[in-house]
Protein backbone atom coordinates (compact mmCIF):
# COMPACT_ATOMS: atom_id res chain seq x y z
CA UNK A 1 0.00 0.00 0.00
CA UNK A 2 0.54 3.65 -0.26
CA UNK A 3 -0.27 7.01 1.35
CA UNK A 4 -2.52 9.63 0.22
CA UNK A 5 -5.28 11.60 0.42
CA UNK A 6 -8.93 11.06 -1.32
CA UNK A 7 -11.89 13.46 -1.29
CA UNK A 8 -14.71 11.47 0.77
CA UNK A 9 -17.78 10.48 -1.51
CA UNK A 10 -19.88 13.47 0.28
CA UNK A 11 -18.12 16.27 -1.52
CA UNK A 12 -16.53 14.30 -4.40
CA UNK A 13 -18.03 16.97 -6.82
CA UNK A 14 -17.58 20.01 -4.57
CA UNK A 15 -13.95 21.46 -6.26
CA UNK A 16 -11.76 20.62 -3.20
CA UNK A 17 -8.10 20.14 -3.50
CA UNK A 18 -6.39 17.22 -1.75
CA UNK A 19 -3.80 18.41 1.21
CA UNK A 20 -0.59 19.85 -0.15
CA UNK A 21 3.15 20.89 0.86
CA UNK A 22 3.79 24.48 0.20
CA UNK A 23 7.51 23.87 -0.07
CA UNK A 24 9.94 21.35 -0.88
CA UNK A 25 10.97 20.77 2.89
CA UNK A 26 7.47 21.21 4.32
CA UNK A 27 6.49 18.19 6.53
CA UNK A 28 3.11 19.12 6.92
CA UNK A 29 0.05 18.76 3.72
CA UNK A 30 -1.85 21.88 4.22
CA UNK A 31 -5.61 21.11 4.47
CA UNK A 32 -8.14 23.23 3.27
CA UNK A 33 -11.69 24.17 5.04
CA UNK A 34 -14.24 21.95 2.63
CA UNK A 35 -17.25 24.55 3.34
CA UNK A 36 -17.36 28.24 4.23
CA UNK A 37 -17.94 27.79 8.38
CA UNK A 38 -17.96 30.73 11.45
CA UNK A 39 -16.12 29.19 14.51
CA UNK A 40 -18.03 31.72 17.45
CA UNK A 41 -16.06 33.26 20.26
CA UNK A 42 -15.36 31.57 23.53
CA UNK A 43 -16.78 34.75 24.70
CA UNK A 44 -20.08 34.77 23.69
CA UNK A 45 -22.96 33.72 25.33
CA UNK A 46 -22.90 32.11 29.00
CA UNK A 47 -19.40 31.81 29.00
CA UNK A 48 -18.70 35.31 30.34
CA UNK A 49 -21.67 35.19 33.02
CA UNK A 50 -20.51 31.89 34.77
CA UNK A 51 -16.60 32.99 35.05
CA UNK A 52 -18.12 36.26 36.59
CA UNK A 53 -20.42 34.30 38.68
CA UNK A 54 -17.34 32.10 39.66
CA UNK A 55 -15.05 35.21 40.25
CA UNK A 56 -17.18 36.62 42.78
CA UNK A 57 -17.71 33.03 44.09
CA UNK A 58 -21.56 32.76 43.17
CA UNK A 59 -23.38 29.69 42.16
CA UNK A 60 -24.46 29.24 38.62
CA UNK A 61 -27.58 26.89 37.36
CA UNK A 62 -27.47 23.88 35.30
CA UNK A 63 -28.50 25.77 32.18
CA UNK A 64 -25.91 28.77 32.82
CA UNK A 65 -22.99 25.89 33.13
CA UNK A 66 -24.69 23.42 30.41
CA UNK A 67 -24.34 26.55 27.77
CA UNK A 68 -20.94 27.88 28.90
CA UNK A 69 -19.79 24.52 28.36
CA UNK A 70 -21.25 23.84 24.69
CA UNK A 71 -19.54 27.48 23.85
CA UNK A 72 -15.97 25.98 25.20
CA UNK A 73 -16.57 23.11 23.11
CA UNK A 74 -14.54 22.04 19.90
CA UNK A 75 -15.93 22.80 16.47
CA UNK A 76 -15.20 20.10 13.64
CA UNK A 77 -14.25 21.65 10.69
CA UNK A 78 -14.59 19.34 8.14
CA UNK A 79 -12.10 19.27 5.56
CA UNK A 80 -13.94 16.67 2.93
CA UNK A 81 -10.77 14.95 3.12
CA UNK A 82 -10.25 11.04 4.59
CA UNK A 83 -6.30 9.38 4.16
CA UNK A 84 -5.07 6.41 3.62
CA UNK A 85 -1.57 4.52 4.56
CA UNK A 86 0.55 1.55 5.36
CA UNK A 87 0.11 -0.19 8.48
CA UNK A 88 2.38 0.75 11.33
CA UNK A 89 1.58 4.62 10.25
CA UNK A 90 -0.17 7.38 10.85
CA UNK A 91 -1.38 11.12 10.06
CA UNK A 92 -0.82 13.73 12.60
CA UNK A 93 -3.31 16.99 12.77
CA UNK A 94 -2.04 19.91 13.47
CA UNK A 95 -2.38 23.39 14.14
CA UNK A 96 -1.19 25.72 11.74
CA UNK A 97 1.55 27.88 12.90
CA UNK A 98 -0.21 31.02 11.53
CA UNK A 99 -3.68 30.08 13.34
CA UNK A 100 -3.12 31.32 16.95
CA UNK A 101 -0.95 34.11 15.97
CA UNK A 102 -3.29 35.64 13.60
CA UNK A 103 -6.52 34.04 13.94
CA UNK A 104 -6.54 33.18 18.02
CA UNK A 105 -7.79 29.41 16.34
CA UNK A 106 -6.33 26.86 18.70
CA UNK A 107 -6.30 23.04 18.69
CA UNK A 108 -7.93 21.81 21.90
CA UNK A 109 -6.16 18.42 22.49
CA UNK A 110 -2.68 19.93 20.68
CA UNK A 111 -3.12 17.08 17.87
CA UNK A 112 -5.03 14.60 16.05
CA UNK A 113 -4.31 11.13 15.83
CA UNK A 114 -5.64 9.63 12.66
CA UNK A 115 -4.85 6.21 12.64
CA UNK A 116 -4.39 3.61 9.69
CA UNK A 117 -7.84 1.93 10.16
CA UNK A 118 -9.70 4.93 10.30
CA UNK A 119 -9.93 5.40 6.41
CA UNK A 120 -13.02 4.00 4.42
CA UNK A 121 -14.69 3.38 8.26
CA UNK A 122 -18.68 2.59 8.28
CA UNK A 123 -19.52 5.43 10.07
CA UNK A 124 -17.97 8.41 8.58
CA UNK A 125 -16.13 7.03 5.39
CA UNK A 126 -12.84 8.34 7.31
CA UNK A 127 -13.40 11.83 7.01
CA UNK A 128 -11.36 14.03 8.93
CA UNK A 129 -12.23 17.06 10.39
CA UNK A 130 -10.31 20.09 11.86
CA UNK A 131 -10.77 20.52 15.65
CA UNK A 132 -10.89 24.08 16.36
CA UNK A 133 -11.68 26.30 18.85
CA UNK A 134 -11.79 30.20 18.61
CA UNK A 135 -10.24 32.26 21.61
CA UNK A 136 -10.30 35.68 20.06
CA UNK A 137 -13.30 38.15 20.97
CA UNK A 138 -14.42 38.17 17.54
CA UNK A 139 -16.49 35.50 15.20
CA UNK A 140 -13.71 33.68 12.97
CA UNK A 141 -15.42 33.16 9.29
CA UNK A 142 -13.54 30.61 7.69
CA UNK A 143 -14.05 30.52 3.96
CA UNK A 144 -13.77 26.95 1.86
CA UNK A 145 -11.02 26.81 0.63
CA UNK A 146 -8.79 28.55 3.66
CA UNK A 147 -5.58 26.51 5.09
CA UNK A 148 -6.79 25.33 8.51
CA UNK A 149 -4.74 22.80 9.61
CA UNK A 150 -1.50 20.39 8.75
CA UNK A 151 -1.27 16.85 8.59
CA UNK A 152 2.42 14.97 8.79
CA UNK A 153 2.86 11.47 8.29
CA UNK A 154 4.68 9.13 10.68
CA UNK A 155 5.55 5.54 11.84
CA UNK A 156 4.66 4.73 15.11
CA UNK A 157 6.55 1.84 17.66
CA UNK A 158 4.28 -0.52 19.91
CA UNK A 159 5.67 -2.39 23.28
CA UNK A 160 7.89 -5.64 22.71
CA UNK A 161 5.43 -7.20 25.55
CA UNK A 162 1.96 -5.72 24.30
CA UNK A 163 -0.74 -7.89 24.49
CA UNK A 164 -2.26 -8.94 21.08
CA UNK A 165 -5.29 -6.27 20.33
CA UNK A 166 -7.89 -7.35 18.81
CA UNK A 167 -10.14 -5.30 18.76
CA UNK A 168 -11.12 -3.20 14.66
CA UNK A 169 -12.67 0.03 14.58
CA UNK A 170 -16.23 0.03 13.93
CA UNK A 171 -16.41 3.63 13.74
CA UNK A 172 -15.52 7.56 13.69
CA UNK A 173 -14.73 9.69 16.57
CA UNK A 174 -14.07 7.59 20.01
CA UNK A 175 -15.26 4.50 18.20
CA UNK A 176 -12.39 2.62 20.44
CA UNK A 177 -13.79 4.17 23.34
CA UNK A 178 -13.84 1.51 26.54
Amino acid sequence: MARGFEIVSEYADQGLHLPYRTTKQAAGYDFEAATDFTLPSIWKGNFLKVLWQLHHGQSSSETDLDAAAKVLKPWLVPTGIKAYMNDGEYLLMANRSSNPLKRNLILPNGIGVIDADYYNNDKNEGAIYAQLINMGIRDVHIKKGERIAQGIFSTYLTATDEATVTTTRTGGFGSTNR
